[in-house]
């Protein structure tokens, strides 16, 4: 079934010492465009996360995010002990004072606080990699829910088209009628005496020029190609748009040959409902 390119997917985790939230949102792009904002001490497994990413959703412009809120007594900043006890040591030895005001001095001096990275604990990352996989799942189901909608407007507008090409079949006749009218009354109009066999062979030549069942016959079938591919189990969006330049090309051929006005909007029609599925088709995964 198709897939839409749009999606959001998050998975929150409640951890002893914080809370780890994970979003990944995407929209429709040609390749596979991906973003990761996370904190520098989880830089390291990116890789193994676009990887991921790269194989669930294959496609799309995509966002991926982590975001760490500490709950617990969990700290990165400790005292530097080393350097806060020469700045005490130094302290006394310039003016008198308790240890409780060289320490307070001393605590606002440079590198009194010093930052420790975190390290990976790779039981804490087996969890926050479970929760990645849960957001993805939920972004692959959003986009199939999506897909639904899209789907269901596909075939309608298809089968509008099918309507207007039947529509077609049946003028087609009644246009060739018309044609040849309209030229016996040009000739007659011209009061001139003409070899018939010269006419008729000029008619048929020019009525081989408006000839459309060709172009009938190819826009039947590319439109049930594009019914079957929406059947198909992979979503290919790309190869849908294929299909759709195809059925252009086949309805504005039709239109370029109709040479009546009656069928020619009907052309219209088809174009108009053919319009709005190319727009929603780039959203096709």
């Amino acid at each position: 079934m198709i897939q839409s390119m749009t999606g959001y997917g998050k998975a929150i985790l409640q951890l002893p010492t914080k809370k780890i939230t994970i979003e990944v949102k995407s929209l429709n792009s040609k390749n596979l465009d991906l973003n990761t904002r996370m904190p520098s001490y989880y830089r390291e497994k990116e890789l193994g996360i676009r990887k991921q990413l790269a194989s669930s959703l294959v496609r799309g412009k995509v966002d991926f995010s982590i975001y760490v809120e500490m709950t617990g007594e969990e700290t990165q900043t400790v005292i530097n002990k080393q350097v806060v006890g020469k700045y005490v040591k130094e302290l006394k030895e310039l003016s008198e004072g308790t240890d409780i005001q060289f320490l307070e001095i001393a605590m606002r001096l440079p590198d009194a606080l010093q930052s420790v990275r975190e390290e990976i604990d790779e039981t804490e990352w087996e969890q926050i990699s479970s929760g990645i996989d849960t957001a993805i799942a939920e972004i692959v189901q959003y986009r199939k829910d999506e897909a639904h909608s899209l789907e269901a407007d596909f075939r309608e507008r298809i089968k509008n088209i099918q309507v207007a090409l039947e529509e077609i079949e049946r003028l087609d006749e009644e246009r060739l009628d018309h044609v040849k009218q309209r030229l016996r009354k040009a000739i007659d109009e011209l009061s001139v005496t003409i070899d018939e066999n010269r006419f008729e062979q000029e008619l048929i030549y020019y009525l081989e020029k408006l000839d459309i069942n060709e172009e009938k016959v190819r826009l039947a079938n590319h439109l049930e190609y594009f019914l079957e591919e929406l059947n198909n189990e992979k979503s290919d969006g790309k190869k849908l748009g294929f299909i759709v330049q195809e059925i252009g090309r086949e309805i504005n051929t039709t239109g370029s040959k109709s040479n009546y006005a009656t069928m020619q909007q009907v052309v219209v029609q088809m174009k108009n409902e053919l319009e709005k599925i190319k727009e929603q088709v780039l959203n096709i995964l």
